[in-house]
This record gives structure tokens, sequence and C-alpha cells, in this order.
């Protein structure tokens, strides 16, 4: 036992020094910085993005080939856990018609090797990973993206 602590003891203490840059909690007049250290403009921290509410609305477009798409509603109380998900309350195959949802596709149900499952597949069972609550946000920096043609 005491062998063990005393290997792994000395990399603990390397890997905690070695992270202590990233640690600090902002730049030298108080502010934010990003992990390389330099630091954030007050614009791109305002608080006009901060907490937007989601839009229910229709969905938004999408941006991207293969973007996920954006949740039209509210999530702030929808658990997901190991047993349950609520979602599958209104987008299950069996529920979506009557709840007038988007029903979950296909491709959530098949193993990474393309095997067919009956139930959502554990690797996308945890919706809010891929799919977010639409918002209308402004970019946090400029920039001259334009949407994908597949999607127009």
């Amino acid at each position: 036992m005491k062998i063990r602590l005393l290997t792994i003891l000395p990399a603990v203490l390397f890997a905690g020094l070695a992270l202590f840059p990233y640690v600090s909690s902002g730049s030298d007049d108080g502010g934010l910085v990003t992990l390389r250290g330099a630091p954030i403009p007050e614009s791109v921290t305002d608080s006009e993005n901060a907490l937007k509410k989601p839009i229910e609305s229709l969905p938004m477009e999408r941006d991207f080939t293969q973007q996920p798409p954006l949740v039209s509603h509210a999530v702030d109380n929808y658990p997901v856990t190991k047993n349950f998900n609520k979602c599958m309350d209104c987008h299950s195959w069996e529920r979506y018609r009557e709840a007038k949802a988007t029903k979950v596709s296909q491709t959530h149900f098949k193993t990474s090797e393309g095997q067919d499952l009956a139930n959502i597949s554990p690797r996308r069972y945890f919706c809010l990973q891929c799919h977010v609550p639409q918002v209308d946000a402004r970019p946090l920096v400029p920039n001259d993206y334009e949407r994908a043609k597949s999607t127009r």
C-alpha cells in the first residue's frame, strides 16, 4: 500500500503543477481570459446572450448537413437519467402522433456496428448531448459563416 501511494503521489503533484497555469481566475486586471491567456473583450462577456429563453416555435432550419435538429421547446425540467428519458414521453415511436412531435430517427435504434435494436441505442439515449434548445442569440464573435448549400 505504501509503495503504491509513493508511486501515485508524485504523479498527482506533477499533474497539479502542470495544470496550475489554467486555474487562473482571470487576467491581471480581473477580467476574463481565454485558455491561452488572451483577454476576452467586454462586448463578448455582456449578458445579452446570457440565459436566453428557448424559442417555442417551429424548428429552425439546420445550418449544415447532418446537424442534429434543434429542440423547439424549453427542456429545463426534462430529466434524462439512466432509467428514464422524459424526451421519449412525446418523441417515441408509440406516442409521437398523439403528442404532435417529431419521432426519433431510425438511426437512433442502431448500434455503432449498424445492427438494429428494439430500443433506443445507449449511445443515442442522452438526447441533449446533441439536440440543444433553439435560441435567437447573436454570435459571440464576428464571423462570415454561411449555411451549407445542401440545407437551403
